[in-house]
C-alpha cells in the first residue's frame, strides 16, 4: 500500500466547499491562541482545557440529539475516541495552554504550524519504501528549519527560559499530526460522532485531574478569561472539530493539516492586532521558511509519466 493510499480520501470532495471550509477552520484555529492567551492570564491551563472540552463536548452532545445521532456503544470505538481525544485534545491543549503561559500567541501559531511536516514524516515511516519528490523532501528541510531558527533564537540569546515552553509546543504539533492520520479510523462515520466522542472522552480525562491540580472552585477569573473560553469552548473546538473530522474524511490527513499554513498568518495577525504582539526578524524569517516548508509539504504528488 502506498503512501497516497494510506491517505486517500474516503469521498470526491466539492473542492470549493471543502477550500471554504479549511479557511474556516484556520481561522477558528487561528484565533484559539489568542482565546488562550488571554484565558491563562486568570485560569489555570488544566482547567481552563478541562473547561474547553466539557464545553464544546456538551454543545456536539446537543447538536448530535437534535440531528437525530447517537453515539456508539461499542467499546472498541470508544478506545478509539479515547485515543483520538489523548493526540487531538488533552495532550496538545494542555501543552499548548501551559506554553502560552510565557510563549506569545503569534509564536504559538507559528511553532504549531508544522504539522504537515511530522505528518508527512511518520507517514514516511509508517510505509518506508515510500520516496518522496524533491518538493516534499525541501518542505520538510525549510519547516524543520523554521522551527529550529525559532526555538533557537532564544537558547543562543541566553534566554532558555523560553525554550521549554516552545518544545511543548513543538510536542503539541506531533501529537496533532497523529491525531490527524489516526482520525482516518473514523472515516465511516459521520463528522459528529468522532467530534462529540473524542471530546467527551477528553473530558473524562481532564475534570479529575482539574479538580485535584487546581481546585477551580478557588478560583476568581476575569470576565475577559472566560469570555475567552467561552469563544474557545463554542467557536475554536466544537465547530472547528466538527469541520475538522468532515475534512479529514474528504480531503485526507494531508490535505487536511493544509490548514496549517493558512493558520500560521492568521494566528500571527490576529495574536498582533489584538495583543499588541511583536515578532523578532529573526522569527519572522523563521515564520516565512515554515510557511514555505508546509506549503510546499501539502503539493499535490506529481505522477510519473506513463511510458507508450
Amino acid at each position: 500500500m502506498s503512501m497516497q493510499a494510506l491517505d486517500a480520501p474516503a469521498a470526491t470532495p466539492n473542492r470549493a466547499t471543502e477550500l471554504a471550509l479549511l479557511l474556516a477552520l484556520a481561522t477558528l484555529w487561528g484565533g484559539s491562541y489568542t482565546f488562550i492567551k488571554i484565558g491563562v492570564e486568570t485560569i489555570p491551563p488544566l482547567t481552563l482545557i478541562a473547561a474547553r472540552t466539557l464545553i464544546a463536548g456538551l454543545i456536539l452532545l446537543a447538536v448530535m440529539r437534535w440531528r437525530g445521532l447517537r453515539l456508539p456503544r461499542d467499546p472498541v470505538i470508544w478506545r478509539r475516541f479515547l485515543t483520538q481525544a489523548c493526540l487531538n485534545s488533552v495532550v496538545p491543549f494542555t501543552l499548548i495552554a501551559w506554553a502560552e503561559r510565557s510563549v506569545d500567541a503569534g509564536l504559538a501559531s507559528i511553532l504549531n504550524g508544522t504539522t504537515p511536516v511530522f505528518v508527512f514524516l511518520i507517514s514516511l515511516m509508517l510505509m518506508p519504501g515510500q520516496r518522496p519528490d524533491w518538493r516534499k523532501g525541501l518542505g520538510v528541510g525549510a519547516g524543520i528549519a523554521g522551527v529550529s531558527l525559532i526555538v533557537g533564537v532564544d537558547a543562543f540569546s541566553g534566554l532558555g527560559h523560553a525554550v521549554l515552553p516552545q518544545l511543548a509546543i513543538i510536542a503539541a504539533t506531533v501529537a496533532y499530526a497523529c491525531a490527524a492520520l489516526f482520525g482516518r479510523n473514523f472515516s465511516g462515520m459521520d463528522p459528529l460522532l468522532p467530534a462529540a466522542g473524542s471530546m467527551l472522552a477528553g473530558t473524562a480525562l481532564l475534570i479529575p485531574a482539574a479538580l485535584i491540580v487546581d481546585r477551580p472552585w478557588t478560583l476568581a477569573p476575569s470576565q475577559e478569561s472566560v469570555m475567552a473560553l467561552i469563544a474557545l469552548s463554542v467557536f475554536s473546538t466544537a465547530l472547528a472539530f466538527a469541520i475538522y473530522f468532515r475534512l479529514i474524511r474528504t480531503l485526507g490527513s494531508v490535505g487536511t493539516t493544509a490548514v496549517s499554513y493558512v493558520r500560521v498568518p492568521i494566528g500571527v495577525v490576529i495574536g498582533l492586532v489584538f495583543l499588541g504582539e511583536t515578532l523578532s526578524s529573526t522569527a519572522w524569517v523563521g515564520l516565512g521558511f515554515v510557511v514555505v516548508g508546509v506549503m510546499a509539504m501539502t503539493l499535490p504528488e506529481r505522477r510519473p509519466a506513463v511510458e507508450r
